[in-house]
């Protein structure tokens, strides 16, 4: 790190190229590939054992790589850094073609994951994506942002104990279902796990 006066935000010297593992960049890559929201850099050197510096620099070498500043094609995502931390977004340039293929998603039959990802919020709500991991045995984040977009979940605000987001159904969840409430669903809540048993596991899904 360069001498900075104070007050002043820290300047990070430039890395010379070759001082650039790859498998650094491909590490990055994978680590911001499963993210469903900003990361910070400094986040990103603890999990990767390197400095902060290097770990900006190598994340600003990925976004000029995915805009085509290093030789190569633009890319159809991007690399941003908003809110504090870092995350992959699909290319502006592609906005409608992204609007399109979500859109036409909402007529489409709901997968065999889905629908029992939707069961387990159903009957387990407000439940966050960790609780729902691990009743399922999978990974959620995937499903759970298809179930946002199709408006059939909401968020429910933050759970007090860990701080994670909390998912429950919608409005147009009972529209579909051809319910009035929640209390309208059939008793399937006994069959499934007890949530308090959970607690211990919770953390490795969020």
């Amino acid at each position: 790190m360069s001498e900075h006066e104070p007050g002043e935000e820290p300047r990070y010297e430039a890395v010379p190229d070759d001082a650039l593992p790859e498998q650094h960049l491909t590490a990055l890559e994978a680590v911001l590939m499963v993210v469903d929201e900003p990361v910070p850099a400094a986040d990103l050197a603890s999990v990767m054992g390197l400095p902060t510096g290097q770990v900006t620099e190598l994340l600003a070498e990925l976004a000029a790589e995915y805009r085509g500043e290093r030789g190569g094609r633009p890319r159809g995502f991007e690399l941003r850094e908003v809110g504090g931390g870092w995350r992959i977004f699909s290319a502006p340039a592609h906005a409608d073609v992204v609007g399109r293929f979500v859109l036409d998603g909402q007529t489409a039959k709901l997968t065999q994951a889905s629908l029992e990802t939707l069961a387990v919020i159903a009957y387990r709500q407000p439940v966050t994506r960790g609780r729902i991991s691990a009743i399922r045995g999978v990974n959620v984040d995937g499903v759970v942002r298809t179930l946002l977009a199709r408006g059939l979940v909401e968020e429910a605000g933050h759970d007090e104990e860990g701080g994670a987001m909390r998912y429950r159904t919608s409005a147009y969840f009972l529209e579909r279902m051809g319910l009035t409430s929640l209390e309208d669903l059939p008793p399937l809540a006994p069959y499934l796990p007890d949530m308090g048993s959970l607690d211990d596991v919770d953390g490795e899904f969020r």
